[in-house]
């Protein structure tokens, strides 16, 4: 996913281009992806605390509020984020049930295929605003 980000300036990463969806930019697709990624395996799969998490916030949309941080650092972000992701699925069976008391009960083999079809819608919607911003097309 980074690779749909290179070359890409703060200033057009943080572009929305959508007037109906104002908030989905290219910075908040990968901030909300990071979440996502914290949210299924460390709060529902682990069950540790969400407090960090914007997701779990009063705010609509807050995981996808990033205007003052850079891109390179979403990236990072997520990068570290979906290796420690790895280091859960790594260290457990695929039988396995999340452990959160309230969205918990699906196995880790559900939560890898839920994350493969979020992470697939957005990169879809990565292609398009790549195009909208500066018409390079996602065929890398």
């Amino acid at each position: 996913m980074p690779y749909k980000c290179e070359e890409l300036s703060d200033e057009d990463a943080h572009r929305a281009v959508l007037s109906t969806s104002p908030r989905m930019t290219v910075a908040g697709l990968v901030s909300h992806l990071r979440w996502t990624e914290h949210c299924w395996f460390e709060v529902i799969f682990l069950d540790r605390p969400a407090d960090a998490n914007p997701q779990f916030g009063d705010a609509e949309d807050a995981d996808f509020m990033v205007d003052d941080v850079p891109l390179a650092q979403l990236l990072a972000e997520f990068s570290r984020q979906c290796a420690f992701s790895n280091e859960i699925v790594a260290a457990a069976s695929l039988d396995e049930v999340g452990r959160h008391p309230e969205y918990g009960g699906e196995t880790l083999r559900w939560i890898l295929l839920h994350m493969l079809e979020e992470v697939a819608r957005h990169v879809g919607h990565l292609d398009l605003l790549r195009e909208q911003l500066d018409g390079v097309k996602g065929y890398w």
